[in-house]
């Protein structure tokens, strides 16, 4: 199902390739997937847009594509070393202290993002995505936070290894309580 270089997923008939990403120039093309998958308004779209392109500046900063044979972005993932000035260390680092956790946050790979669009998930390109990506970062282990609740992004993540390291995050303007989890790397394979 996976090759490299250029991983591709296989969905139906249809190959996606997983590669590197230039986000700033696509960034749109990303927002659109995530707004699709995640559910977006106009106004959170025009927030994130500019968190996005701030990100991609960050030191280590990278992005990966899921990409159909006509060009078509249908997935993205991206993230960053973690850094504790960093506005998200910065909400969760409380949460994670209280549960004895805190350390996670140092020498970690962030998943800032991970959205495929609906008629393309649960055919392994999420997991290609977060695979290739922490494949190859040199930290020891990744974080993340996604919402609190039993889903099957949440359920993706325990496969790949990872943990509840703190529940109930609040971040700021966020309706719904976000679980930070961590894993070691690389990901748990199959």
């Amino acid at each position: 199902m996976l090759r490299i270089p250029g991983r591709r997923a296989r969905t139906g008939d249809e190959q996606v390739a997983i590669a590197p990403l230039d986000l700033a120039a696509r960034v749109d093309e990303a927002l659109a997937v995530q707004a699709h998958a995640f559910g977006l308004s106009d106004e959170e779209i025009n927030v994130r847009r500019q968190i996005m392109l701030r990100h991609m500046t960050y030191p280590g900063a990278q992005a990966l594509g899921a990409v159909r044979e006509d060009g078509r972005l249908v997935g993205f993932v991206y993230g960053m070393p973690n850094d504790r000035v960093h506005w998200w260390s910065t909400v969760v680092e409380p949460y994670l202290r209280t549960q004895g956790h805190d350390g996670w946050l140092d020498d970690a790979f962030v998943i800032t993002e991970l959205h495929v669009l609906p008629g393309y998930q649960n055919h392994g390109v999420g997991r290609a995505l977060i695979t290739t990506l922490t494949d190859a970062v040199p930290n020891p282990r990744s974080i993340l936070s996604a919402i609190d609740t039993d889903s099957p992004a949440r359920g993706l993540y325990r496969s790949l290894g990872y943990q509840d390291l703190a529940r109930r995050v609040q971040f700021p303007g966020a309706p719904r309580p976000y679980a930070v989890m961590g894993a070691p790397l690389p990901l748990r394979r199959r």
